[in-house]
This record gives C-alpha cells, sequence and structure tokens, in this order.
C-alpha cells in the first residue's frame, strides 16, 4: 500500500496511522488528538508518537551535536601536527521516527557519519575500510590532490568491497566543509547515508561559544525519489521532545550542513533571534544578520547568535511541509547561571 507525504499531510493524523499500519512503505507517523504529546509545542499541532530506541540505534542526537573527532594527533618530524582518522562504510538499519526503520549505508555505524575536525595546516590522514556490499569513496570538500579527490575513474577512485585506501592532504581552507561517498549512482550513495562534516579551524581560532553540527537530511523510506521523512542529525522530531539547552546571553554556534538528496533547497529558520552568517565559514567576517537562511546541497554556514531572553524557541525548516514531516525542535533558554 502506498501513501505520499502530500496524501498523508492532506489525509490527517488519525487516517494517516491506520494507513501506515497497513504500508509496508514506512511513513511518519503522527499522534492524534489523544493527549499523548502537548499539542501547543508542535508546529501545525502533531509529533510522532513514542520515542527512538536510542540505545538500539547506538546514536543519539544530542549527543551528536557536541562530539568532534579531532583525530589520534602526533607530531611529524617538520613540526606539524598529523591528525589519523578511520572511517569504516558498511550498511546497517537505522530508525529515523518511531518505528520507521532505513535500510542505511553509514561511515562509523551513524547518520550522519563522525564529524570531523582539523586544525588549518594540519596534515590529514583519513584511512577508510570498506566492510560493505558495495564500492566507496570518501570526497572531502577542501583542498587536495587529485589522485586525493575520491572519484571515480581518477586515482584511486572507487574502494572496493573488502579494500582499504588512505587519503592524505593539509587541512585547508579553513571553514566549515562536508565530506561523502562519491561513487555512483552518487544520488543514492549519499541518500542512504554517507556523508558527515568536517571542520577546519582557523590558525587563530574563533571566539570560545556553545558549539554543535547540525546536518540537515531526509529520508525517502519508498525508494521513489521523494523524500517522507526530514531531520536535524536523522532523527525526527528529536530536538522537539529533547528541546537544546543554552544559557542566556552566551554566544551559541552552529555549524550548519545540508545534505538533503531530491530537495533542490533547505532551510533554518529561528524564531525569537536573528544571527550572523558565516557562509562557507571560510570569512570570519559575517555577511548576514537574518533569522532565516536557505541552502542549496551541499552548501553549509556558520550561524551565530545569543539569546537575550529565558524560554523556549522553536527553529525549524520554513518549508512547512519538512517542518511537519519531521524537521522542527526547540532551543531552551536557562538563566545566566543554570546548566
Amino acid at each position: 500500500m502506498s501513501l505520499t507525504r502530500r496524501s498523508f499531510l492532506l489525509k490527517g493524523a488519525a487516517g494517516a496511522v491506520g494507513a501506515l499500519a497497513a504500508a509496508t512503505s514506512d511513513r511518519l507517523p503522527t499522534a492524534a488528538a489523544s493527549g499523548a504529546i502537548d499539542h501547543a509545542k508542535a508546529h501545525g499541532g502533531n509529533l510522532t508518537v513514542g520515542e527512538v530506541d536510542l540505545r538500539r540505534l547506538g546514536f543519539d542526537p544530542t549527543r551528536y551535536l557536541t562530539q568532534f573527532d579531532w583525530g589520534k594527533a602526533t607530531r611529524l618530524p617538520n613540526g606539524r601536527t598529523l591528525r589519523e582518522y578511520t572511517v569504516v562504510a558498511y550498511e546497517r538499519e537505522i530508525e529515523i521516527a518511531p518505528g520507521v526503520f532505513f535500510p542505511a549505508w553509514v561511515f562509523n555505524g551513524t547518520v550522519p557519519g563522525p564529524t570531523l575536525r582539523a586544525r588549518e595546516g594540519d596534515q590529514v590522514r583519513v584511512k577508510l575500510i570498506n566492510a560493505s556490499k558495495h564500492p566507496h569513496t570518501l570526497h572531502f570538500h577542501g583542498f587536495h590532490k587529485a589522485e586525493m579527490d575520491g572519484v571515480p575513474g581518477i586515482g584511486r577512485g572507487d574502494v572496493l568491497p573488502g579494500e582499504t585506501f588512505t587519503y592524505e592532504f593539509e587541512a585547508a581552507p579553513f571553514g566549515l566543509h562536508l565530506y561523502h561517498c562519491h561513487s555512483q549512482p552518487l544520488k543514492r550513495h549519499i541518500h542512504k547515508g554517507l556523508y558527515g562534516t568536517f571542520i577546519i579551524d582557523p590558525k587563530q581560532g574563533r571566539p570560545s561559544a556553545r558549539e554543535m553540527v547540525m546536518m540537515m537530511n531526509g529520508f525517502d523510506t519508498n525508494f521513489d525519489s521523494e523524500n517522507e521523512v526530514y531531520a536535524v542529525n536523522t532523527v525526527a522530531f528529536h530536538y522537539a521532545k529533547h528541546p537544546i539547552r543554552v544559557r542566556r546571553g552566551e554566544l551559541v554556534r552552529i555549524y550548519l550542513v545540508n545534505l538533503t538528496e531530491f530537495d533542490p533547497i533547505n532551510s533554518i529558520h529561528i524564531h525569537g533571534n536573528f544571527f550572523h552568517v558565516y557562509r562557507t565559514g571560510t570569512s570570519l567576517t559575517t555577511t548576514e544578520f537574518t533569522d532565516t537562511i536557505m541552502l542549496c546541497q551541499a552548501e553549509r554556514a556558520v550561524l551565530e547568535m545569543r539569546f537575550p531572553y529565558t524560554g523556549r524557541y522553536m527553529f525549524h525548516a520554513h518549508q512547512t511541509e519538512f517542518t511537519e514531516l519531521g524537521w522542527m525542535g526547540f532551543f531552551e533558554v536557562t538563566g545566566d547561571d543554570a546548566v
């Protein structure tokens, strides 16, 4: 039984949940007016019922926000820092909404993959182990030699099942970047989950802040090239059910990356506040002060803001359909001395 995302929204929660029970292609379930959730907190009146089993998933979106993999750091004879990382590609099923499972391709077991972080000028060495049934590569955005580009037909190209390959390059330019598989068909390898964030800090650093990574992504659960579920960091409505806690007046820095497949644009809007925008993070001078930005696939931006008032503030895609299908959360702003 097929149920498109648009017919889901038109049918309403009760009818859609009934259809979901009979459908073989998982759809995003929403709550009927049963009192199971606080509808005043939901954009459009509905959230998913229940919780994703994070222990089974092996991935907690709240923890993922602030998990940065700096690699194994050693000093080279020339004084430069060498950072070494290991990335393993394989297949596994992940839960993207309560009771909705997706047959993902993963880096190190999660979607998105680990957030790799280095400093400008570091030597970066990333070992890809292909433990999957399909050929894969690692393509990093940034400066590197052609043979390190991770594109089939150039240099090493595809890393076949059971094989390994090590990518090596200097971390440059500083900014907010990403990595993803570049094997064919490219849209499928990206959509299935083979992507992650790559941050290169400027040599002088950035001002101290509460930092967090947000990867905007979507999931086509019946493989008709149309997403049924949208999220930040994979789990629909996670930050609506588990608001992100920040302190009033502290500097908040968001590393925002868009890797949504099948939709040309994704966006973020933050309620009750404005943020400074550093497009691609390659300049320390802001170019915009706004509350909403749009990003095409692979575009990214560093957002910096301070919340002047305490309270609960929504953030979400400003495509309403994306919001109602999972891409929505809250910041919980506490007093200056609160944790």
